[in-house]
């Protein structure tokens, strides 16, 4: 096991909603607000062929897995903060038959993506605190935002255990370094013109790939052992990018578990 920073580069407590302006996560959405955005798939085949088009930037492979995945996590034991667990740990514990049966759903879900060509990482998140939360714009991954390559590219998450990521519709949303007053606090720490300078500094420190929230805006859960692929920002996407954050995992919550690739 590996024990490292909960942070993709640029990739957060979940705000109060009521403080916020938007409403509580709702399950998978079934005719409104996001589902224009998302579309259902019944396979891993068909989930890593589809292509996004038109307004759908998010696939979701619906699944119930067997097996105790809580068991996994107390088994394991890993330590506060975000635990990478290699398929070694996984082989290692010792476990009932309805642990084992969860082990084996992990197992099966590293092979499918590595078997497409993927670099998947199971996480263990207990506890973590946020980083990089005191600035202008939040830029961890508690905060909305979407991912983000300077290829075509695409991410691939399935909570297992614990609070499941959310969504966010991007009609429902607006780009911080686009609120005036955001802006401007930007410009100041910039020191200079809101000109081709300030758009590098801006992209340099992620600054641009972070959403707030319209007031009324409602998120949608990702749910748990559902397997989703989102789109990402890069250079020729066809959609906009699939904006997303993780559930902050505070100390005495019960802990994620969390496959990204």
């Amino acid at each position: 096991m590996r024990a490292r920073q909960f942070g993709f580069g640029t990739i957060e407590r979940t705000p109060d909603c009521n403080s916020c302006g938007f409403s509580p996560p709702r399950p998978l959405p079934a005719g409104e607000g996001s589902a224009h955005r998302i579309r259902v798939v019944g396979s891993f085949d068909e989930l890593v062929s589809a292509r996004f088009a038109g307004d759908v930037n998010a696939l979701c492979w619906p699944r119930q897995l067997p097996g105790d995945f809580q068991e996994i996590i107390a088994t394991l034991d890993a330590g506060d903060g975000m635990t990478t667990i290699e398929a070694d740990d996984l082989y290692a514990l010792t476990l009932s038959p309805a642990g084992a049966a969860a082990r084996a759903a992990l197992l099966s879900d590293q092979a499918l993506l590595a078997g497409h060509g993927l670099q998947p990482a199971l996480d263990c998140i207990c506890g973590q605190q946020r980083h990089d939360a005191a600035g202008v714009i939040p830029t961890d991954v508690y905060s909305f935002h979407a991912d983000s390559a300077t290829v075509e590219a695409d991410t691939y998450l399935c909570t297992y255990a614990g609070r499941a990521s959310e969504g966010l519709a991007n009609d429902a949303a607006i780009l911080r370094v686009d609120v005036p007053e955001t802006r401007a606090q930007l410009l100041k720490a910039y020191g200079g013109l809101d000109d081709d300078g300030f758009a590098a500094y801006l992209s340099e420190h992620c600054y641009d790939l972070h959403y707030a929230a319209l007031a009324g805006a409602q998120p949608y859960t990702f749910g748990l052992h559902n397997l989703w692929r989102i789109a990402i920002a890069y250079p020729g996407s066809p959609v906009l990018p699939c904006i997303h954050r993780a559930p902050l995992t505070l100390p005495g919550d019960p802990a994620r578990l969390l496959l990204i690739s």
